[in-house]
């Protein structure tokens, strides 16, 4: 698949002052927000796409503090980058994940209800990642985060340190985050 780039750009945050720069994969358009600076061994957080939780701040998952979280880190090392991927709902979309919603809101848990829709637990990809890495020249990453699929799926550099990203769930995220731990093995 043919993969094209944005110019960088400068974005002052209220989490510090990175980089940006976009990566086009057919109709995704991924987000890279980096440090001005990388190291040998970067921090890196690859979070997927959560509209409701980055953009809106539902309590119904810890998306939006993950990623504040992570680019609070990775400021305070100076050396890191968020690599923002557009696979809204694991990877199902938008809409379906509103319909994953209403079955959560009737009783099923997050896995349940993608398997009702169709889908399995999770359908995202990572193979853009170790394009991304290897457009930077990074080959060693220290990975932020709780998702052992990823330490499993992110194949093209050496993880050599997992760096938790805990945080406390609330009284609307509490059964999500236990689920994440009980069904798809999340280090919480």
């Amino acid at each position: 698949m043919k993969i094209s780039t944005s110019q960088m750009a400068k974005l002052p945050t209220r989490f510090g002052h990175f980089q940006v720069q976009a990566f086009r994969e057919g109709d995704k358009e991924h987000l890279v927000i980096r440090t001005p600076h990388l190291c040998e061994i970067p921090l890196v957080r690859v979070h997927s796409e959560c509209l409701t939780g980055d953009a809106i701040g539902s309590l119904r998952c810890d998306c939006r503090d993950q990623l504040n979280e992570a680019l609070k880190m990775i400021d305070q090392t100076g050396c890191g980058m968020v690599i923002y991927l557009r696979q809204e709902g694991r990877g199902i979309g938008l809409l379906n994940k509103i319909n994953a919603y209403h079955l959560q809101d009737n009783g099923l848990d997050t896995v349940e209800a993608n398997h009702q829709l169709g889908f399995p637990d999770d359908l995202r990809s990572y193979e853009i990642v170790d394009y991304i890495l290897h457009y930077y020249g990074v080959t060693k990453i220290r990975l932020l985060t709780n998702n052992p699929s990823k330490l499993e799926k992110i194949k093209g550099v050496k993880i050599v340190e997992r760096v938790p990203l805990v945080i406390p769930p609330n009284e609307h995220n509490a059964f999500y985050l236990a689920t994440k731990k009980e069904k798809s093995r999340h280090i919480l």
